[in-house]
């Protein structure tokens, strides 16, 4: 009998009709016919941060060099998979453990993943990486505080919550919990998009070695 662990209504519970299924091509063997390295750069930090914008770029300059990539960014993924979660807590967790379990399979296929999520709790960014694997998973925080964010709002987000049509914001209502130990901190009140993406990407091309 094989006894599986499974999310169920949001929690774990034992199911005994599930069965992971091995196939005969594996990790090491996409990694070898695409000539590099699967891995998830997971970008955290407040929304106006610039998470979305600099890992744009991170993926053009890596696609320009050879490199198989695709970009998973939070509001897109809520069109379609996560459409049915809200902004509690719980669908907050919920909503990056399905981005985890989807950023898993594409790091197996073999993929360089970028991941643009606010993912504002620890124990999430943790679940990630258990999921992903530790040597494969590069937790990048884009730093910026509320002030700044604000000031910039590409999305018109914050005057909405300065208006009280949006709550629950993070930063603001809803907390935020910095990386402590981040693989990479990008200070983007200090660099510029180009700069960046630059430090990701040097970072990426000797982990590729």
């Amino acid at each position: 009998m094989c006894i599986e662990r499974v999310f169920l209504g949001g929690r774990l519970v034992d199911n005994l009709n599930i069965f992971w299924h091995n196939g005969k091509v594996e990790y090491k063997d996409r990694c070898k016919h695409l000539k590099q390295k699967g891995m998830v750069l997971w970008f955290t930090g407040l929304s106006g941060s610039g998470k979305s914008t600099i890992a744009v770029q991170v993926e053009k300059e890596l696609y320009k060099k050879g490199f198989v990539t695709y970009l998973l960014d939070g509001d897109n993924v809520r069109y379609g998979l996560n459409s049915n979660l809200g902004f509690s807590n719980e669908d907050r967790e919920e909503n990056i453990r399905r981005i985890a379990e989807v950023s898993a399979l594409f790091k197996d296929a073999g993929l360089i993943t970028l991941v643009s999520f606010i993912s504002p709790f620890r124990k999430s960014r943790e679940f990630a990486k258990q999921k992903i694997g530790s040597i494969t998973f590069v937790e990048i925080y884009v730093k910026a505080d509320v002030e700044t964010c604000a000031k910039r709002d590409p999305k018109g987000l914050y005057k909405k919550v300065k208006k009280g049509v949006i709550k629950n914001f993070t930063g603001i209502s809803s907390p935020y919990e910095e990386p402590e130990n981040p693989d990479i901190l990008l200070d983007t009140r200090e660099l510029s998009v180009e700069e960046a993406a630059n430090k990701v990407i040097k970072f990426v091309l000797n982990k590729q070695r």
